[in-house]
C-alpha cells in the first residue's frame, strides 16, 4: 500500500498493551502507532480520520502525563450515537489506539484483559466528541476538535463533484485527491498540538 510520504512525519504514539505482553506479541507490550495505522484501519484518509487520531493522541497524553498509556485500560464514551455523523469512523480509530471495544470486543482471559463493553455510545458530554476514562483511578479527559482553523480549499467542493463524474479525467481526480490530502497534511503536521483545533481537557 503506497501512502503519501507526509503520513510518516505525523506524530506517533507509544502505548503499552498488557495483553500483547502476556501473549508475547510485543516486548513488554510496547507498541508504537502512527497515522498510517489509522489509514489502514479506515481504508481512507480524511480530516475526520486524522482528527480522530490526533484527539486520541491528545487525550491519552493528558490522561497519562507521566507514563506510557495503557491500551485496554481505558473506557471510551462517545457523546453521540453510533450512526450519527462520523462517530462510527472516529470510534474505530479510538478503538485502535485505546483498545476499548463495543459488544464485539475481546472477552478476556480469566477475567483479565477484557476489552468488550469499554466503548459506549450516547452517554457523554455533548460539549465533546468523547470522554476517555482510566479504569485504574477513574481520571477522565474529554476530547473534541474544531476544524474551522483548517478550512478546505475554496474550490474543493467543485473539484469533488467533478472528480465523482463518470467522465472525469485522471488529471481531475488527481487534482482533487491532492487538495483533499493537503488539508489532512496541514492538520497532522501543522495543527497536531494546536489547542484551538485539537482539544483535550480534564473533566469528570
Amino acid at each position: 500500500m503506497h501512502l503519501p510520504a507526509f503520513y510518516l512525519h505525523a506524530p506517533r504514539l507509544l502505548l503499552r498493551d498488557p495483553l500483547a505482553a502476556f501473549l508475547g506479541a510485543a516486548d513488554d507490550g510496547l507498541i508504537e502507532y502512527g497515522y498510517p495505522d489509522a489509514v489502514r484501519l479506515a481504508g481512507h484518509s480524511c480530516p475526520t480520520v486524522a482528527g480522530a487520531y490526533l484527539m486520541a493522541r491528545a487525550g491519552l497524553r493528558l490522561l497519562y502525563p507521566d507514563a506510557v498509556p495503557e491500551r485496554g485500560a481505558i473506557q471510551v464514551t462517545m457523546s453521540g450515537a453510533e450512526v450519527e455523523g462520523g462517530n462510527g469512523v472516529v470510534a474505530q480509530v479510538f478503538t485502535l489506539l485505546t483498545g476499548a471495544a463495543a459488544n464485539n470486543g475481546f472477552q478476556g482471559l480469566a477475567g483479565r484483559f477484557v476489552r468488550h463493553g469499554l466503548l459506549r455510545y450516547g452517554g457523554g458530554d455533548l460539549r465533546s466528541v468523547a470522554a476517555f476514562r482510566r479504569l485504574d483511578n477513574g481520571d477522565a479527559v474529554h476530547v473534541s476538535m474544531d476544524l474551522a482553523a483548517v478550512p478546505p480549499a475554496p474550490h474543493l467542493r467543485a473539484l469533488m463533484a467533478r472528480a465523482l463524474a463518470d467522465d472525469a479525467s485522471p488529471e481531475e481526480r488527481a487534482a482533487f485527491a491532492s487538495l483533499w490530502q493537503d488539508r489532512v497534511r496541514q492538520l497532522l503536521l501543522e495543527h497536531a498540538d494546536d489547542p484551538v483545533v485539537i482539544r483535550a481537557e480534564r473533566r469528570p
